[in-house]
Parts: structure tokens; C-alpha cells; sequence
């Protein structure tokens, strides 16, 4: 990496860094440009340089925040025997980090706006396609182990990742063992629709 290149890097990470403290503090909607070019010191042509708007920036980080959880995961993973054991535990990772990342209420605050470009749209897309890919793999796991009833994998994937997000928007103001709870319920009714009898 060359001089330039450097520098450019440490630029998008500098701006990478102030709007997620600024994400985190203020809520997507209260954090303008201004905002993070003041507070990483750059120009707003450096900024727009490595992403296209606040919304590209917000997605990056957004990008980030899965990589981050999908390190985490595979961390944790082998200490589960069984795919019914992976799922609780994924379940428990997902209260937890959700409930303690800093930028779950500006998260939230971004995907129910109602301004959204086609690239925003499609940029979410992909993401739950990601999300939908994880999910048919760790299920066709549990269908190939004999733990799950041969059927569809991607049509069980679509039922876990919306069950997901109906908790995640149910969930947001209860106490953090109560989320826990019923997200270990949920998974619990999921299981007993697809356990191999």
C-alpha cells in the first residue's frame, strides 16, 4: 500500500469511527454530515469520496456490525453439539449483542425511514439475503444430522429470519432476561415445528 493509499485509508477509518460514535450518541436522524465532517476534522468531499451519502456510511457500518456478530459466532460455535443447541445459542447472541450494541436505536431508527434510494434498498437486500444464506445453512445442517424434517431449508430460513425480526421489534423495551426469554421461546416453537419425530 502505497502513501496515498494509506492515507486514504485512514481517512475513511477516521470518518468510519466519528459517525459511529455520533450514530450511537445522537440516533441516525439527529447525525448530519456536518456533523461527522466536523467531528472528524475531514471535508465533506473526503467523506462522500468513500461513501456516496449518510445512508451509504450508515450501511457500512451496518456491514461492519454483522461481520463483528458473524466473528463472534463463529467463536462461539463449537461449543454446541447439535444445531438445536446452535440455534438457542444463536438466539442468545442475538439478544445480547442486539440489546447492547451502541447503534441498535439509530439501526432502528434507519430501516424505518421512509426515505430510501433504490441503492439503500437494494444494499438491505443483499443483507438479508446474507442473513437468509446463514440461516438455510444452519438449518440444512440440522436437516442432514437427522435433527429436522426434510423439507425446504430456504422456506424454514425465511420463517426463522422473519420470526427474528418481529422479535427484535417486539422485544425492544422489555428487560433484557425477559428478551432473552422469549427469544428462547420463539426458538422453541421454531424447533418443535421442523424437530424430526
Amino acid at each position: 500500500m502505497n502513501k496515498k493509499q494509506l492515507q486514504s485509508e485512514q481517512t475513511k477509518k477516521r470518518v468510519v469511527d466519528a459517525a459511529r460514535n455520533l450514530f450511537a450518541q445522537k440516533g441516525y436522524k439527529a447525525t448530519s454530515i456536518e456533523d461527522i465532517v466536523a467531528a472528524t476534522g475531514s471535508s465533506k468531499g473526503n467523506l462522500y469520496y468513500h461513501f456516496k451519502s449518510k445512508e451509504g456510511l450508515f450501511l457500512y457500518l451496518i456491514d461492519e456490525w454483522d461481520r463483528e456478530w458473524e466473528e463472534k459466532w463463529q467463536e462461539k460455535e463449537p461449543i454446541y453439539k447439535t444445531t438445536t443447541e446452535k440455534l438457542y445459542g444463536f438466539a442468545e447472541l442475538l439478544v445480547h449483542d442486539d440489546l447492547n450494541h451502541p447503534l441498535t436505536k439509530a439501526a432502528d431508527e434507519f430501516f424505518k425511514s421512509e426515505e430510501k434510494t433504490s441503492e439503500i434498498e437494494e444494499r438491505m437486500a443483499e443483507m438479508v439475503e446474507r442473513h437468509l444464506q446463514w440461516n438455510q445453512r444452519l438449518i440444512q445442517q440440522g436437516i442432514d444430522r437427522g435433527e429436522f424434517r426434510s423439507e425446504s431449508a430456504g422456506e424454514q430460513a425465511v420463517i426463522l429470519e422473519s420470526l427474528l425480526i418481529g422479535l427484535s421489534q417486539m422485544a425492544r423495551k422489555k428487560d433484557p432476561e425477559a428478551v432473552l426469554e422469549l427469544y428462547k421461546q420463539a426458538m422453541k416453537v421454531f424447533l418443535y415445528g421442523i424437530a424430526d419425530r
